[in-house]
């Protein structure tokens, strides 16, 4: 996202032409930054997710863009700089004690546990799900290494962890849509109940059991394979669980509805529009439709997203291929 600021960037390029000059059309535009038309509404509708610009007041009928102050966006960075940067030093600092804890020869930590064999590890999993009374945590991030029937196995616990009326919430990482074997996984999970958002880049892999028992995962330092470290009640525990929630707060929600599918031409031109910025009555001006129906259908791609805002429906709109 900095790179808006950069003048050698194309989002720089973008920026700084709409900054000099309001109300440009994408044509001029792609003249002032000497890129193509298409880089240049390539870029606009990211600047526009990011309510970096949006949407100017339709006059000719020709789209034109407008920047929001600078000021304004470099404040935004910072903002969001700043809350990645409190749980990025949370999650480093946990992980440190990980570290150092691990390699201690006696292990005399008892709050601590390592585990290194691997069929253990997987049994950690299940023992995990099985001792929660009220809710499952987890941050799932790759590689995905489970097989097929791994994942077929971990859906039936958990679906029968659920009937039993434990809540589960997962924080993804953003790659695993397009993963063949955990994509699939996690839209079956979300449909059964599961509440669920992603993060471009979470930390840790970690699963915390209620108040009871955390697992992080670890790649091996001296050997292929994983090991896991099993968290007892401590302020390491406490401070794990207080990353979660951060990150939490961070993650945009996921629905099930639109995973793996697409969406039309008309709900494309409503998202596009909704990511610049425009609203309601202005969507339904420029596309010639009621305002009912504008409002019904952006209410139904919100529901389908998984989104409460507009910047949240246009993330996961850009996330899924939508924009």
């Amino acid at each position: 996202m900095h790179d808006v600021l950069d003048p050698d960037s194309d989002r720089g390029r973008v920026y700084r032409s709409l900054v000099g000059h309001p109300g440009e059309p994408v044509g001029r535009l792609a003249a002032r930054a000497g890129l193509s038309e298409a880089v240049v509404q390539a870029v606009l509708k990211e600047l526009a997710a990011e309510d970096i610009v949006v949407t100017a007041a339709p006059g000719s009928g020709e789209e034109s863009w407008e920047a929001l102050p600078p000021l304004q966006v470099v404040e935004t960075l910072l903002q969001r700089d700043a809350a990645l940067q409190t749980v990025l030093r949370q999650a480093g600092a946990e992980l440190e004690r990980l570290y150092r804890f691990a390699r201690r020869d006696a292990g005399h930590y008892g709050a601590l546990e390592v585990v290194e064999d691997a069929a253990r590890v997987l049994s950690l999993s299940r023992q995990l799900q099985q001792s929660a009374r009220r809710q499952i945590r987890v941050i799932d991030v790759p590689p995905y290494s489970g097989t097929s029937d791994h994942y077929l196995e971990q859906e039936v616990l958990q679906r029968e962890r659920m009937a039993a009326g434990v809540v589960y919430r997962t924080i993804y990482h953003g790659c695993a849509f397009d993963d063949p074997i955990a994509g699939p996984n996690m839209a079956r999970m979300i449909e059964a109940g599961e509440q669920a958002r992603t993060l471009d880049d979470p930390p840790l892999k970690l699963a915390i059991s209620d108040s009871d028992l955390a697992v992080v995962t670890l790649a091996a330092d001296d050997h292929p394979g994983v090991i896991s470290l099993l968290i007892r009640p401590s302020s390491l525990f406490r401070a794990l669980t207080n990353v979660f929630e951060s990150l939490w707060k961070l993650a945009v929600p996921v629905s099930a509805a639109g995973i793996g599918t697409q969406i039309d031409a008309r709900d494309r031109q409503i998202l596009t529009l909704m990511a610049s910025g425009a609203t309601d009555d202005a969507i339904a001006r420029r596309l010639g439709l009621g305002r009912r129906t504008v409002v019904r259908r952006v209410s139904a791609l919100l529901d389908r997203l998984g989104a409460t805002t507009r910047f949240q429906a246009g993330v996961q709109a850009a996330r899924r291929g939508w924009l």
